[in-house]
């Protein structure tokens, strides 16, 4: 009996093996269930339409559970067929004996299909934003998924997962611009969606990896990852041009490549409006070329700038909603195809403020004229710069330009819509070779305060007839207080001990009060007093040493010794001038001695070459309107020559003078012959021979042309002229 028994058990244990066998493998097939299924499917959900065939009843030994599957059933979703693989649904074992048949999961696999297909489906469903970009602008592409409905006991689904792969989709971004053979794997339930192992590319963007995860536990919560390798060029760039409207240095020259890893994460409400963002970036610029449209100008750049090169440059971003957004860059970078040289540009900025830190080497040729400083371009120089940008507001809170032992730093300055507003302090130390050439500050308070040991003035006057809107100088309104010790001039005399104060109003000055000293008892001053009645003003110089005044100025090339006095009556716009200049030579001055060659006044010439021509008196009479320059009379009377002029330049350097220019010892023969009866007559033609020669000079500076003709006779104005000399020198 016993021996029976455990018999009986051995064939049962083996008959439940089997069973289980088969159940676990090929199943039971039954057709039992059909209807049941079916009709409970579509109660769940009345969008969906399944007919089974061929049902195997089987069992799964890793949960078990019992559940039906079926192969190849038809499926239709919202009347639109899905090609399904798989079914299988999950039973409950109880629900069994009860003979009340109730169904815990059904899983659903899909074959291959167009992505097409699935565009009918999902029109119907939430998100539409979501719908709307897949079925405008996802264009090819096959999906395999697997689906999974969980049911609770009142065979309602609690929960579902989808799971799947995406190859070969075709996306479009702009018109044109395509994602092409993208592919990715997905999850989701009904809390979750992940998106994992994105590649994809465009022309010129490649997705490496990626992923996107969606959390809909509170709200709607995006993150996403993205690997990318980018690559634009001349053959590309037009596709990204309406990307950066705004961006004006991107062209159809623009070269690009990097490789960037970019995270962004996105906060929607319930209406999946966006409550917040995070986007940033991080990777490595291999090339950026940027071809301006214009080329950048500046006056102290040789020459214009017309592209930057940028390589191996760290590169990090960041833009959020809380408006604590970055761009940080560090790499080389190259002016003009040039060396490389270094650079780190660091960006903190809001909506409405950026906080900028630039640090970057120079090594382009600059020419700083007002303080007569060059630096060539095998010298490298840097800049350190800290601005704050806030509205039109821009706050240069320092700059530092150091090269070698030269220094010029700028503390707060601040411009609004390109008006000087404030400066606070300009430190300026440069050099030429190991000679000290600049060494002073400028203080801006109550007052400008400019104080120091040393100032190069070779150029002061390029800064002062600068006609940039730019310009500082036209800027400011402030008293001025300056006390230099030593002032550099374009000759080898310098001044020495210069002493101003004045007020300046939008860069003219209203008062004046100067004295410096020359050295050997040469003196200068300078006075300017402004009528309040006629709203006038009047400046009056004196200088002992005309030469350091008058150097910059073309006219006075030559000119040597003398006494300078020059009054000056100025309204608004407009000057009238008068300036004389006693007891001077004028040596080796080209224009004199072209004039006096063609004249063949030989000797003269010679003259002029060689110890100079001396001049007892000249007096220029001048009127300055709006940057025309009238010359109303130009008269220089000397022991050997004598000469009138008269004429006008132009703002943009045209000049046209014509004159009269008489050897003395003519003018002399000249004048002994002219009667004075009461009053001077002047006939119209007097004595024989020649007198003199006319001439005209005209052009451009630099392309100036001179013709002369011989003269018999003297106009009555140069008669005029002389008989004063003549009288004033008795």
């Amino acid at each position: 009996m016993k021996n029976f028994f455990y018999l009986l058990c051995v064939i049962i244990f083996l008959i439940l093996i089997s069973v289980i066998t088969i159940l676990s493998t090929t199943g039971y097939e039954t057709d039992k269930f059909n209807g049941i299924i079916s009709e409970k499917i579509n109660k769940i959900n009345k969008n969906v339409l399944l007919n089974l065939e061929k049902i195997r009843f089987k069992f799964n030994i890793q949960n078990l559970s019992l559940f039906l599957e079926t192969n190849d059933p038809q499926f239709e979703y919202q009347k639109t067929t899905i090609p399904v693989n798989n079914v299988k649904v999950y039973l409950n074992l109880f629900s069994l004996i009860k003979s009340k048949i109730k169904i815990d999961k059904i899983n659903v696999s899909s074959k291959e299909f167009e992505i097409n297909q699935l565009k009918k489906i999902i029109i119907k469903t939430k998100p539409s934003n979501l719908n709307s970009l897949i079925i405008n602008k996802v264009e090819n592409g096959k999906l395999t998924s697997n689906l999974e409905f969980y049911f609770n006991d009142n065979q309602e689904i609690n929960n579902f997962i989808v799971k799947g792969e995406v190859v070969e989709m075709d996306a479009i971004i702009n018109k044109n611009l395509n994602l092409i053979n993208t592919s990715f794997n997905f999850f989701a339930d009904s809390s979750d969606i992940l998106v994992k192992s994105i590649t994809g590319k465009t022309d010129g963007f490649e997705i490496k990896n990626g992923n996107i995860k969606i959390d809909k536990n509170e709200g709607t919560n995006l993150e996403l990852e993205l690997n990318t390798k980018i690559l634009i060029n001349k053959d590309n760039v037009n596709k990204y041009l309406p990307f950066s409207k705004n961006i004006k240095l991107i062209n159809n020259s623009t070269n690009f490549s990097a490789n960037l890893d970019h995270f962004l994460k996105i906060s929607f409400d319930k209406t999946y409006k966006v409550n917040d963002f995070t986007y940033t970036n991080k990777g490595l610029v291999e090339e950026l070329f940027l071809k301006f449209e214009k080329p950048v100008k500046n006056s102290y750049i040789e020459k214009n700038i017309n592209n930057l090169s940028f390589k191996k440059s760290e590169l990090s971003s960041r833009y959020s909603s809380d408006k604590k957004n970055y761009i940080n860059a560090k790499g080389v970078y190259s002016v003009d195809n040039q060396k490389y040289q270094n650079y780190n540009f660091d960006n903190y900025f809001s909506n409405k403020e950026s906080n900028i830190n630039l640090n970057f080497e120079f090594a382009k040729k600059l020419n700083i004229d007002f303080l007569n400083y060059k630096k060539d371009s095998s010298k490298v120089a840097k800049f350190l710069l800290n601005i704050n940008i806030k509205n039109d507001l821009i706050n240069l809170k320092e700059l530092i330009y150091t090269e070698n032992k030269n220094l010029i730093k700028i503390e707060k300055l601040k411009i609004n819509k390109k008006n000087i507003i404030s400066l606070k302090k300009v430190k300026v130390k440069t050099y030429k070779g190991n000679e000290l050439k600049n060494n002073f500050n400028l203080n801006f308070g109550k007052n400008i305060k400019i104080s120091g040991s040393k100032y190069d003035a070779s150029n002061l006057d390029k800064l002062l007839n600068k006609k940039s809107e730019n310009n500082i100088i036209k800027k400011i309104s402030s008293g001025i207080d300056i006390d230099l010790k030593n002032i550099e001039t374009p000759l080898s005399k310098n001044l020495m001990n210069f002493r101003l104060i004045g007020n300046i109003e939008k860069g003219k000055f209203v008062k004046i009060s100067a004295k410096g000293d020359f050295g050997n008892n040469k003196f200068l001053d300078i006075s300017m007093k402004s009528n309040k009645k006629d709203k006038k003003k009047y400046l009056e110089i004196y200088s002992d040493l005309p030469q350091p005044l008058l150097s910059n100025y073309s006219f006075f090339k030559g000119l040597s010794g003398g006494i300078l006095s020059f009054t000056s009556i100025i309204d608004m716009e407009t000057s009238d001038s008068r300036l004389t200049i006693d007891n001077f030579k004028v040596v080796n001055a080209p224009g004199v001695v072209k004039i006096l060659s063609l004249a063949d006044f030989g000797g003269l010439a010679d003259l002029a070459e060689g110890e100079g021509l001396s001049f007892d008196k000249m007096e220029i009479k001048m009127n300055n309107n709006k940057g025309f320059l009238k010359l109303d009379e130009i008269y220089a009377v000397g022991p050997s020559i004598s000469v009138l002029m008269e004429g006008y330049k132009e703002e943009a350097g045209l000049t046209s003078l014509k004159g009269t220019l008489v050897p003395a010892k003519n003018l002399n023969k000249f004048l002994s012959k002219i009667p004075v009866i009461g009053k001077i007559i002047i006939p119209k033609e007097v004595g024989e021979g020649l007198f003199g020669v006319s001439f005209k000079l005209k052009g451009m500076p630099g392309k100036i042309k001179t013709s002369i003709n011989p003269i018999k006779s003297l106009t009555p104005r140069f008669i005029t002229k002389a008989l004063e000399k003549a009288k004033e020198s008795k």
